[in-house]
């Protein structure tokens, strides 16, 4: 298995979504929104805050895949990668291509569920 390949995945993963943070910081998608009904009308509101959870959400998704792909990076490093956090038992390097954030092997996962 290829850990500089995963390390070089993982990192332009971390830099993507630190990049779409800081995007969504900047356009402030997620800010308050204004409920003066003499400004807007009622629908515009509702598109507005219904914007406004979307907005939010998808930045909480990102923070926590941010954690999962600074989290794998750590396996990396600590010479931990690829095998499952709760059997020990090495990950199939297929599972890791498709998700290299992978953190237990397929049956583990399963028994989550």
């Amino acid at each position: 298995m290829d850990l500089n390949n995963f390390h070089a995945q993982l990192s332009a993963l971390e830099a993507e979504l630190l990049a779409e943070l800081e995007v969504g910081e900047q356009n402030g998608a997620d800010s308050t929104v204004t409920l003066d009904q003499q400004s807007v009308g009622r629908l515009s509101r509702m598109d507005a805050m219904q914007g406004q959870q979307m907005a939010l959400e998808q930045k909480r998704r990102r923070k926590e895949r941010l954690l999962q792909v600074r989290a794998a990076i750590k396996r990396i490093e600590d010479e931990d990668y690829g095998f499952c956090l709760d059997c020990d038992e090495p990950i199939n390097p297929k599972r890791l291509e498709i998700d290299p954030c992978a953190q237990r092997c397929v049956a583990c996962e399963e028994k989550q569920a």
